[in-house]
C-alpha cells in the first residue's frame, strides 16, 4: 500500500502455511539479535547470491535454488547442479533471520524474498547519514516489479489483541500509515474506507475503499484493497489484502499478503507495506512513531 520499497513476489494462487509449515517463526532471534542474524546471513556471498536470484525471480523451490547456488560457488553464472542440503542450509539461515519466507503451493515449497528486516535496518541507521531519497531501497522496487502477489513477514513483541486492535482502530491506524485513518465496524461482509487525517498534504481524501471478506479477531483479516489516490491506481481495479497473525512466545509473527494483482501493476499499490509494518513494530514495542523520510513524505511539513 503506498509508494516505497517493495515486497515479495510468488505465483498465482498460493496459499499461505500454517503454525511450523510456515517460516519457522518459533526459531527465529527478534529484537537486537534479529538484527545480528540479518548481518550474519548477508556476511555470506552465497546466501547473497540467493537472495539475488530471488530478487531476478521469486517463488523458486530448493532445486532451482540449489543450481543457482552451485554455480555461484564454482565461480560460473550458468546454473550446475548442487547437493540439497548445502542449499538448506543456507536457506535455513535466510529464513531464520526473516530474510526469506516460505509458503507452499500444493507440494512445492517456494522461497519468497521478504524486505522488512533490510527495511528496518536502513531506518535504524543509513537515514542518519545519507540524503532522504538516496537512501530508499530503488534496486529492491526495480527488480521486484511485475508479479502477481506480494509477501511480507514481522515480528513484533506484543500480543495478538494488541496487534488485532493497532489495525482496526483508526486512531492507532493513522500513526503508522502516513495519517490515513482507516474506518469501518469490521463485521464481515462490511466495508472499510482510508480517509486522510487533517495534518496529510490532502485532508479529508479518500485513500482507499474495500471490503472485509474475513474477519476472525485476534488472528486473520482478510480484505479486498482498491486504491484511490490517484488515477493510475484506480486503473489498477480491485486487488486483495490478508493479514495473518500468529502468536510466538511472547511476540507475534505478522504476515501480509497483497494478492491479485494483474501482472505488472503499478507498485504504488504495494511499495508501502515495509515502511508500514516498520512504523506498526515501532508504534507497539516502543510507544513511539516512525520518523524517517519514507514515513513522513505524505504528511503537511511544519513550520518552524
Amino acid at each position: 500500500m503506498g509508494k516505497g520499497s517493495q515486497g515479495a513476489k510468488s505465483s498465482k494462487g498460493a496459499r499461505s502455511s500454517k503454525g511450523a509449515k510456515g517460516s519457522k517463526g518459533a526459531t527465529r532471534s527478534k529484537g537486537g539479535n534479529g538484527t545480528e542474524a540479518v548481518f550474519r546471513a548477508l556476511a555470506d556471498s552465497t546466501r547473497r547470491s540467493l537472495l539475488d536470484q530471488l530478487f531476478k525471480e521469486d517463488g523458486q523451490t530448493l532445486s532451482s535454488l540449489a543450481e543457482v547456488a552451485a554455480g555461484h560457488a564454482l565461480g560460473h553464472t550458468q546454473r550446475l547442479p548442487m547437493t540439497r542440503f548445502g542449499v538448506m542450509k543456507h536457506l535455513r539461515i535466510l529464513e531464520d533471520a526473516g530474510l526469506i519466507v516460505t509458503r507452499r503451493l500444493g507440494r512445492q515449497k517456494l522461497h519468497f524474498l521478504n524486505p522488512v528486516p533490510i527495511r528496518l535496518i536502513h531506518d535504524r541507521w543509513i537515514d542518519k547519514y545519507t540524503e532522504p531519497w538516496a537512501a530508499t531501497l530503488t534496486g529492491l522496487k526495480k527488480n521486484l516489479e511485475a508479479t502477481m502477489e506480494r509477501v511480507f513477514e514481522i515480528y513484533i513483541k506484543t500480543t495478538p489483541e494488541r496487534l488485532w486492535q493497532a489495525i482496526t482502530d483508526p486512531e492507532m491506524r493513522r500513526k503508522y500509515t502516513f495519517g490515513v485513518n482507516v474506518e469501518s465496524n469490521w463485521k464481515p461482509r462490511s466495508t472499510y474506507k482510508g480517509i486522510a487525517g487533517s495534518e496529510t498534504v490532502s485532508p479529508a481524501m479518500t485513500i482507499l475503499e474495500g471490503e472485509n471478506l474475513e474477519v476472525a479477531p485476534p488472528r486473520r483479516l482478510v480484505q479486498s484493497f482498491r486504491a484511490l489516490w490517484s488515477d493510475d491506481v484506480k486503473r489498477e481495479g480491485t486487488s486483495r489484502v490478508t493479514w495473518e497473525i500468529e502468536r510466538i512466545g511472547d511476540s507475534c509473527r505478522l504476515m501480509v499478503v497483497h494478492d491479485q494483482l494483474r501482472e505488472g501493476a503499478n507498485s504504488e499499490l504495494y511499495g508501502g507495506w515495509p515502511m508500514i509494518l516498520s512504523g506498526l513494530k515501532t508504534l507497539l514495542e516502543t510507544g513511539e512513531l516512525l520518523t524517517t523520510p519514507g514515513s513522513l513524505r505524505y504528511l503537511q511539513p511544519t513550520t518552524a
